[in-house]
């Protein structure tokens, strides 16, 4: 396994009267104070569940016919040992659960600070400029207080780049140099290969550009999972800034037109995504499916791989082969995890958790940080509750979900009743409905909560 070490989680204790801000012993007369920092998640050197009590505890579940057929691994947080399993060394089609090895990787090639950025520079004439893609779906055209994620309004840290902002900065820049009126050109050339996903349907997922605005949504205000997706989103990025440059009092004459800018060409103005720590846990929590592609695409660009949907795959495999996953049984074709052809292990996504949460690699966190918590965020808002016989998980269970048709999965941690962190991958493939078969692996999990499965 990639671990050798134990994670170790500290959560604060607030002792009773007596006790001093740094954990030391209160004055004679007081009663003991308890220490101020207990441990959360115990560590290595403690027991650990074992296989047989996990049998026991799993035995029935993972029978549940609901989950057709279904490899597994459950594996220690804390020292990455495999306690049980089933096919966990078998590819799997991973779905969504991708995600987990794009946002790795990303977090492993360039710093968690990374912020795409947007510019707009001049042309071979005063009065021409040309916007330049740098890679950033999250571009928004709408008014800060418009802007929602996920139903949630943004804050200073998750508030994505504003198309607005950079507007405004081009046209003070362009009055500056007494220029009223411009062509406006937009580049594109930073993205390769085919625009369209292989299995592009216009909503889950629509063309990549590196120049988009509000993911490239027909409507930027339809804040749903599923939102109708322009053909081409660097056009409709370009009319937009030449609409607001317009409102700034700056003509844009005729339309605007794909070009590549100059290199070395002056820049007037640029705007910055929130950091790429941000925008994996955005990635993560709400399992989008296109800024999970834009980031794959910068670690295309960090191995100096094709910035397309082959290279971006090519990219992440090449970067986890260099963190020590083994990498036996795992085909990626994208970012995202849409495409079908996909396969991953069980114990790869085990380990590819493991790993963020090892002492040894920080920069890895916002993996964890992103993943969606049972009942309380993101894809798995609506699970672990008491209709379905999980609550037990609500609140505990932080996992990435994945659904494709016939398929579904779910990779995450879980802190068991001895206060273990254990780690699970449950990769499905059945003809039962998809609630009813994320369902039946919710058991499993919740069983994991409850249990300390000596």
């Amino acid at each position: 396994m990639v671990l050798s070490s134990a994670v170790t989680v500290v959560a604060l204790v607030v002792g009773g009267t007596g006790a001093s801000a740094d954990g030391t012993a209160a004055p004679a007369a007081a009663a003991p104070a308890p220490a101020v920092l207990a441990p959360a998640v115990t560590t290595a050197g403690d027991d650990i569940p074992t296989t047989a009590g996990l049998q026991r505890a799993l035995a029935q579940l993972v029978q549940d016919k609901a989950l057709g057929t279904l490899n597994f691994a459950v594996t220690d947080g804390g020292t990455g040992k495999l306690l049980l399993g089933s096919g966990e060394g078998t590819p799997a089609t991973p779905a969504s659960t991708t995600k987990l090895a794009t946002s790795v990787a990303a977090l492993t090639l360039l710093p968690a600070d990374t912020r795409i950025t947007t510019r707009v520079v001049a042309g071979a004439t005063p009065s021409d400029i040309t916007l330049v893609g740098g890679g950033d779906p999250t571009l928004s055209g709408l008014p800060v207080g418009q802007i929602r994620i996920a139903g949630a309004p943004v804050d200073t840290d998750s508030a994505p780049a504003s198309l607005i902002e950079l507007a405004q900065r081009t046209a003070a820049a362009l009055k500056a140099a007494g220029v009223a009126t411009v062509h406006l050109g937009y580049d594109t050339s930073l993205f390769t290969g085919p625009a369209a996903h292989k299995y592009n349907d216009g909503y889950n997922i629509g063309p990549m550009a590196s120049l988009m605005v509000d993911e490239g949504r027909n409507d930027p205000t339809e804040d749903t999972d599923v939102p109708p997706r322009v053909v081409d989103p660097a056009a409709q990025a370009a009319g937009r800034f030449a609409d607001l440059l317009g409102a700034q009092g700056i003509t844009v004459g005729g339309k605007p037109a794909q070009v590549v800018a100059a290199a070395g060409a002056a820049p007037l103005a640029q705007v910055q995504s929130p950091t790429l720590a941000r925008l994996v846990e955005r990635l993560l929590t709400n399992s989008d499916n296109t800024l999970a592609e834009a980031v794959a695409r910068q670690v295309a660009i960090a191995a100096h791989q094709p910035v397309s949907y082959d290279g971006a795959a090519a990219a992440v495999t090449q970067t986890l082969q260099g963190l020590g996953i083994p990498m036996a049984g795992v085909q990626l074709n994208d970012g995202s995890g849409l495409n079908v052809k996909n396969t991953i292990p069980p114990l790869v996504l085990s380990d590819l958790l493991a790993l963020a949460a090892s002492p040894e690699h920080p920069q890895l966190r916002p993996v964890l940080t992103g993943l969606p918590i049972g009942a309380f965020s993101g894809t798995l808002l609506s699970r672990f509750n008491a209709a379905q016989g999980t609550v037990g998980g609500a609140g505990i269970v932080h996992a990435k979900t994945g659904s494709l048709s016939n398929v579904n999965t779910l990779a995450g941690t879980v802190v068991d009743a001895d206060g273990r962190l254990l780690v699970f991958a449950l990769m499905t493939k059945t003809t039962a409905g998809a609630d009813t078969a994320r369902a039946a692996m919710d058991r499993i999990v919740t069983a994991l909560a409850g249990c300390g499965c000596k």
